[in-house]
Order: structure tokens, then sequence, then C-alpha cells
């Protein structure tokens, strides 16, 4: 009984140690799940908080657009020279895009003869390139005045000048020609011709039988103005450039401070012979015989032949030519249109002549003032005080 219970207890040690030692049971399949998707990119929407997108945007232009320009203020007063690409074509139509883009100076004038005796307007414009500056200016004027005191045939055969009845001398407004002049202040040698401009030598009063004005001088040596003065009769492609010192009036110094810069050759003189009772030459054949153009050109003249001619007709009393030398500095061309002249003009900024306004500092502040004469020898419509000159910097 002993030896069977024994038996059985190693029985029951061997099963168990068979169970410890079998494999394993195969586990049932479980269902298959699908997984979450999990996003493999970052989002490309900017999250509200302050996080600064990452991504370049697509539609960045390729080029970055040209900044407007800013407008260029130009003082009251004030006239600006602006840089030109392209110098202009002095013809007088001034209708290039070069002066369009150049901001005007609008001059009130006033108190002259003719058209003048009321309120006038001058427009003027600079521009400048490399070593010139240029200038265009235009004002209204109902007439084209070129009858300039002409010679005109009588009717018992003599010659005669025309000429202004209530001219006492030097003071003509009804047989001259139609003018613009501007007076620079040499190195600013003209004291308050900033504030008054040519007021500074219009000496009103004195020799006023004669001159309305007065008699033009600056009140010492050493102080000196350049005139550029246009005379639509005697001057051919050019301004005539003259200059104002401290001569007073005399009857010997007639013209007092006023001068002609120096000149080689050329320029204007009487159509009149050695009696000074005719002309002494005129255009081929003859020409016109109402006075037009007001001038004969000297390298067209011809000796006066009385026979081409009857009662009535006119011949110019002015020959011209252009000026050579220092005088002939400022080239000029004009025009006159629907009641309106245009005159344009240039010249050096630097000639290094003594009689003339040198623009050799582009930093510096220049001045002038400017009068127009509507067929007036003297009484022209003239501004009060002065304008300054500068020039736009690059």
């Amino acid at each position: 009984m002993k030896i069977k219970l024994v038996t059985l207890n190693v029985l029951l040690v061997l099963a168990f140690v068979l169970s410890a030692c079998a494999p394993a049971a195969t586990p049932t399949a479980q269902p298959t799940v699908e997984p979450t998707t999990v996003p493999t990119e970052v989002p490309t929407e900017v999250p509200t908080a302050t996080t600064a997108p990452t991504e370049v945007p697509t539609d960045v232009p390729t080029e970055v657009p040209t900044p407007e320009p800013t407008a260029i203020v130009v003082p009251e007063d004030t006239l600006m020279s602006f840089i030109a690409e392209n110098a202009p074509t002095l013809d007088g139509i001034a209708d290039e895009a070069v002066w369009a883009s150049a901001q005007p100076l609008i001059i009130e004038v006033g108190d002259g003869a003719n058209a003048f005796d009321g309120e006038g307007v001058v427009e003027i414009r600079s521009v400048y390139k490399d070593d010139m500056v240029y200038f265009v200016a235009t004002w209204e004027d109902p007439t084209q005045s070129f009858v300039r005191s002409p010679w005109q045939k009588q009717e018992d055969g003599t010659w005669k000048k025309l000429s202004d009845p209530d001219d006492k001398g030097g003071d003509n407004n009804l047989y001259y020609e139609d003018k613009m002049a501007l007076i620079w202040s040499i190195a600013n040698s003209i004291p308050g011709f900033e504030q008054r401009g040519c007021f500074t030598a219009c000496h009103d009063g004195e020799n006023a039988d004669v001159k309305p004005y007065g008699n033009k001088y600056t009140d010492a040596e050493g102080q000196l103005g350049d005139i550029w003065h246009w005379k639509s009769v005697r001057n051919l492609g050019q301004m005539d450039d003259q200059y104002l010192d401290h001569v007073q009036y005399s009857p010997e110094t007639v013209e007092a401070g006023r001068h002609s810069d120096p000149k080689d050759g050329g320029g204007y003189v009487n159509n009149e012979t050695e009696a000074k009772d005719m002309p002494a030459f005129m255009a081929p054949e003859g020409g016109s015989k109402d006075g037009v153009p007001g001038f004969l050109l000297d390298s067209e003249k011809v000796p006066f032949d009385d026979t081409l001619f009857v009662a009535g007709d006119l011949v110019p009393s002015i020959i011209i030519a252009p000026f050579t030398g220092d005088r002939g500095d400022i080239t000029a061309a004009w025009f006159y249109a629907d009641g309106k002249w245009t005159i344009e003009f240039s010249r050096k900024l630097v000639t290094g002549s003594e009689f003339d306004v040198q623009f050799e500092d582009l930093l510096s502040v220049y001045y002038f003032g400017l009068a127009v004469f509507d067929n007036a020898q003297v009484r022209h419509g003239y501004q009060a005080g002065s304008n300054e000159f500068i020039f736009q910097q690059p």
C-alpha cells in the first residue's frame, strides 16, 4: 500500500514537469484594426498664434517695381534749371518733352507801353546739360511788330523814315520792334539786387524828357550786370549780349551804364546813304514793299535801285548779321504764332568773359530781373523785385 502511494506521487511530479516543457498554445487571431492615419506633412495653415509662416509665397514678383519719382518742390519766385537727358533743339517751337518736364516760373510784368500798359505774364523754363544752359520764354503779344522805322517813298520821290510823332528822342512806341531782356547781377556785385532787381539800376526821373524810365547805371565801380537783350528785328539767331556798369549819363555818354560786349564782327547797322536821306541797299530784286521782315540780311543785300519803288513802298532801315566774338555768346531762335511769342535761347554755363554772369557753381543762387517790350523802344513792361535762379542737383 505504501509502494502504490509513492508510485502515484512520482507520476504526478512527472506529469507536472511534462506540462511545463510542452509548447505554448497558439493564441486566437485578433481582428485587424486599421491604424489612424498620421499626416506626414507639416500643416501649411498659419496658426492663430504669433508664429510666422515658413513657406515662401509663390506670387512674389520677379522684378522690383520702380518707385514713383518724388516731386521736386521749387521755391516761390525761383526758376530751377532741370537736368536734361537730351538738349532741346532751338527752333522757337518748344514742343519737346524736355520743356514739358521742366517746371515753369510765371513772372508778372506791367506798366509799360502798348500791350504792357496793364498786366501781363511771362512763362520761363530752364534746363541744362553738360556745359550748356537752356531757356524758353513765352508771352502773349497781340501783334508781331517788325515795322521798325522803315524808309517810305514819298509822292515827290524822296524818302522818309517813319517815326513816332510823340518821340522826343529814344521813346519810339509806334514804329519799333518787340523785345525781351534779362539782367543778371554778376557775382552778386550789385547791392540790393536780390530784393529790388532792375530797380537798382533804373534812375527814374533823370533825363525824363527823353527816357521815361531814366538812364541805367549802377551806383559804384565794380558793380556789374549782365544784360541779355533780345531784339526781334535787329538780332539774327542770337540775343544781344550786353553789360551794365557805373558810367553815369552825360551828353557824351547817352547810353550811360549800358554797353555792348566786345565783338569781332557782325551785328546791325543802319541802312542809309552817307547823306542819310535814303536807303543805301535793298533785298534782291527790291524784295517786299511792305516792310516785311523788317530787316535786310547783310549776306543778301544789293545796291539800292530807286526805280523799282513807287510812292508808299517801304524798305527796311536795318541791315543785320550774326555777331561774332563775346557779343554773340547767346544763341537764340524765336517764333510768333497765335498772338504769342516763343523764344528759346542758350549759353555756355561758363563763358570766361568779364562781362558775363558765370554759372560755375551749380550749388549757388543767381539773381535776375526780366522785362518785355511791345513795339516800344524803352517803355517796357517790368516786374517788381528779382527772381532766384538755381540748378537741380544730380
